[in-house]
């Protein structure tokens, strides 16, 4: 059994229905259970209001109800807007209210709470992918049910995943990357193994669970398989079935890559590339050792089929049917972003600098603007910068970013104006100087939001246009007495 993602049914194949389609963190569902769960799920939504072009937003964590709601959202066309535990209960409400959800799912209580209930403009989308966004608010990324049937098809193609591939995923439902699992089980007949935060963090056990369910394929950004690469039980003796690595959401460092290629000879590693705006990812290529001969940085890789890419002006710009609908609610940001080709087609412009060799290999150089990856998460600097200005006196804040010689986001370093004591000199802020700013800083943002540091400075350093200064704010900081 499998979920077709052209008709968005189930149908039968060669997959059992009894095989296992999802083990969660709590329970596990058959093929043939994800059937009757989501059939049942789909009702009760209806009767919250979810319908087709109605969205239904869908709370929780790595719960095998959370696999099912989505299922049960795309039965019925109900656009599904997946939000993990992760974001605080304020940007849960906002996310509610932009998209004016029929219900909210709570996936761990396996209830509904009722929503505003209204129809989105855009017709036949699949899901609705909250990212951080310039504004302060969270913005809506509105992917198509044609899109994720690209996405199926490209990965089952292209990926060489073998038969009813079994999934290990790990990245929340709210991070895109996580949706390469998703409909890659779906269209394969395969399994999602879910992974929480606790049991990833009992390192003891948590190798032993993904070998006793047959990890074949491991999915997760390369910051998060670097930290596994301490754990001896990371290897092919604790992991036999483990034959590819799918990499997405940052850069892969080549040192990272050699060290996979040393430890896992015989698994494949993909690099693949692409923002939330063109479903999940764009290119793809092998990392073989020749590939490692050749490059380093490594490269990002070759179009997916029926997708153009260009470099305009240095910008990566993507064309093709798995283009996003547009930003939900933000005409100024879809003049900006999106553009018809000449032939019809949706192409956005990612904002990622780029270089592209004759042959169509593609090389990522970064960002024009204040847009980051940390551990894999999308992070608008602006968004930060308006939460630590909400601070109590606080008359300005700004975020600025530490990183590796290799220009990998480390940490993220907060700076506030108007908490300083008057000296001339910044200061780092002690716990109680600025009583409870972290807990503050939680109520809007989720933790990998959340900078590590404070330092309080007379004044917010700014640039010749006037805008913020980051790079003389990473001097301030460099600056301080150890």
């Amino acid at each position: 059994m499998r979920f077709d993602l052209s008709t968005f049914q189930f149908v039968d194949s060669a997959r059992a229905p009894d095989a296992l389609a999802v083990v969660a963190a709590d329970r596990s569902l058959t093929w043939a259970q994800l059937r009757d769960e989501a059939v049942a799920w789909a009702g009760q939504a209806r009767e919250h209001g979810a319908a087709p072009d109605v969205p239904v937003a869908i709370y929780g964590h790595k719960e095998a109800s959370f696999f099912v709601a989505m299922v049960g959202a795309l039965l019925i066309g109900a656009p599904f807007v997946p939000v993990d535990t992760i974001y605080p209960p304020e940007r849960l409400r906002r996310i509610v209210e932009i998209v004016r959800a029929a219900a909210v799912y709570d996936a761990a209580a396996q209830g509904f709470e009722p929503g505003d209930g209204a129809e989105l403009a855009e017709r036949g989308l699949a899901y609705v992918m909250f990212t951080s966004g310039s504004t302060g608010d969270p913005k809506g990324v509105q992917i198509g049910r044609e899109s994720v049937g690209l996405l199926g098809d490209w990965m089952l193609g292209s990926f060489g995943l073998g038969d009813a591939p079994v999934f290990m995923n790990q990245a929340p439902f709210s991070f895109d990357l996580s949706m390469y699992e998703v409909f890659a089980t779906l269209a394969a007949g395969g399994t999602c193994v879910l992974n929480s935060r606790e049991q990833i963090g009992a390192a003891a056990t948590w190798m032993a669970r993904l070998a006793d369910n047959g990890i074949s394929v491991w999915v997760s950004t390369p910051s998060f398989a670097h930290q596994q690469l301490a754990n001896r039980d990371f290897s092919p003796a604790t992991l036999p079935t483990l034959r590819t690595f799918l990499f997405c959401g940052e850069p892969l460092p080549a040192a990272l890559a050699k060290k996979l290629r040393q430890r896992f000879p015989d698994a494949v590693i993909l690099n693949t590339y692409g923002p939330t705006e063109a479903t999940v990812a764009t290119t793809w290529i092998e990392i073989t050792d020749a590939v490692l001969a050749a490059h380093d940085p490594l490269p990002v890789g070759y179009a997916k089929p029926d997708c153009e890419l260009r470099v305009q002006d240095g910008e990566i710009c993507i064309v093709g049917e798995h283009v996003m609908r547009g930003y939900l609610n933000r005409p100024d940001l879809n003049e900006a972003k999106l553009f018809v080709t000449e032939d019809g087609r949706r192409g956005f412009r990612t904002g990622d600098l780029g270089q592209m060799e004759a042959d169509g290999l593609l090389f990522c150089r970064g960002r024009m603007d204040d847009q980051i990856k940390l551990n894999g998460y999308r992070i608008e600097l602006a968004e930060i910068d308006e939460a630590l200005h909400g601070l109590p006196g606080v008359q300005g804040g700004a975020c600025a970013v530490l990183r590796r010689p290799d220009g990998t986001a480390v940490r993220l370093i907060g700076f506030v104006a108007g908490g300083a004591t008057g000296e001339a000199d910044a200061r780092f802020l002690q716990p109680d100087a600025l009583s409870g700013w972290k807990d503050r800083l939680a109520l809007r943002l989720p933790p990998y939001m959340v900078p590590s540091e404070l330092v309080a400075c007379p004044a917010l350093p700014m640039s010749n246009n006037h805008k913020i200064d980051r790079k003389k704010l990473l001097d301030i900081y460099a600056a301080i007495p150890a």
